[in-house]
């Protein structure tokens, strides 16, 4: 007959009991964001280890920011997958911009990294695009920047005394910050103002380091092997380039809508303008994307032909910012019974919008995003046009952000 021993069997020791570094490493593992925000809710010492501003550099180093929002002309909309990270953003931020001077007459020209770049009409009779107020602003943290206007010497190098330089053909964009900077929570920031005028190209810098503007990037449109044709179709099209992309330190504007498989290039270590060639095929006016395939390679998001539900991804074979040799990797089968178009690409999603293929008045379903890694699609807003701009806030939570991001 067996006997029961009178010795009690020793309970296993609490995660509490762990040390510090092994916990730490526990957490960096943790697949999400949200996932961590869960876990540091547990108790102190998990709040304590998850909030120490060393890790969360490393865990924002390993894990990408998830999706928030969108901001539009209308103010902010959460996004409907209504995570924690979702909710607790919009409670915590102010995305009214109630905290910046003349609040209601900022447009949203673009958004990174969380912060948000913003124009200002500073209403003066026939004064050209380029003398528009800019700030930058960190609506969680309700800090702005109002940057300096750009100075009259380095304007009048578009042309003298001053060029008909239209709205559409002035664009201003922040430049993303690197792996390092974004982990590290880094307060610098970069805004490009680019203008087109005529048969020229311009690109203005502003970096928040020196708090100065510099003219760098300046490109005659015949240099870039595009003849009068070309120039004369660009410049009937409203918005000007309206697609940008970014991907290893260089941004693309494709010219797919205008029927050119070409890519204009503006790389920002050197501040150089060039061109580029699509991959061979026939690309649909429903939007590329490009994003980083990995090890210095170009990938491309794209829609072949006439068909606007098969979503294809081609990749480069080899590194560098205008590869020549391409392969379809794999074609995504999206609902046959609604047409999608590519509306904006970050670090980790596609935006697409999906129209009734039936609709006589191309009646729009919704905003849906596409997880570039697992291809996953879900409805993340519910907007019902198209008509102006929307912008995806994509940042991490209040409670990994340990520090202002301006």
């Amino acid at each position: 007959m067996a006997t029961t021993s009178n010795k009690k069997m020793a309970s296993p020791s609490p995660m509490t009991d762990m040390p510090d570094q092994l916990l730490a490493e526990i957490f960096l593992r943790l697949p999400t964001p949200q996932d961590l925000a869960r876990a540091s809710a547990v108790c102190l010492t998990f709040r304590r280890i998850s909030t120490d501003r060393s890790f969360l550099r490393c865990f924002r180093c390993l894990h990408a920011p998830p999706l928030l929002g969108f901001l539009d002309r209308d103010g902010f909309h959460p996004a409907l997958t209504s995570t924690p990270a979702v909710r607790a953003a919009a409670v915590a931020a102010d995305f009214t911009l109630s905290f910046l001077p003349y609040h209601r007459r900022w447009t949203v020209q673009d958004v990174r990294d969380g912060r948000v770049l913003l124009c200002r009409s500073i209403g003066k009779h026939g004064q050209p695009p380029v003398f528009r107020d800019l700030a930058v602003c960190d609506p969680l943290h309700r800090r702005y920047v109002l940057l300096p206007p750009l100075p009259h010497d380095l304007a009048a190098l578009l042309g003298h005394p001053f060029p008909p330089v239209t709205e559409a053909c002035c664009k201003r964009f922040l430049v993303p910050l690197g792996e390092e900077e974004a982990a590290a929570g880094d307060t610098t920031f970069i805004v490009i103002l680019m203008a087109y005028c005529k048969t020229s190209l311009a690109a203005f810098v502003f970096s928040s380091s020196n708090d100065q503007w510099q003219a760098t990037a300046s490109k005659d449109l015949s240099d870039l092997a595009l003849d009068e044709g070309d120039m004369e179709e660009m410049s009937r099209v409203q918005p000007f380039i309206p697609m940008r992309h970014y991907a290893y330190g260089c941004f693309y504007w494709d010219w797919v809508q205008f029927g050119m498989k070409k890519l204009l290039l503006l790389d920002t270590t050197n501040m150089e303008f060039s061109t580029a060639d699509l991959p061979p095929g026939e690309w649909s006016k429903e939007g590329i994307a490009i994003v980083e395939a990995g090890e210095g390679r170009l990938g491309i998001f794209g829609f072949h032909g006439g068909l606007a539900s098969n979503l294809s991804y081609t990749a480069a074979r080899t590194k560098g910012e205008s590869p020549s040799q391409w392969q379809m990797e794999k074609t995504i089968s999206l609902d046959s019974g609604y047409k999608y178009c590519i509306r904006d690409a970050t670090q980790r999603y596609l935006l697409l919008t999906r129209i009734e293929a039936s609709s006589p008045n191309n009646h729009l379903v919704g905003y849906f995003s596409m997880d570039i890694k697992t291809l996953q699609l879900q409805r993340v807003y519910e907007k019902q046009h198209y008509k102006y701009p929307t912008y995806a806030y994509i940042n991490f939570p209040p409670s990994l952000l340990s520090s202002r991001r301006i």
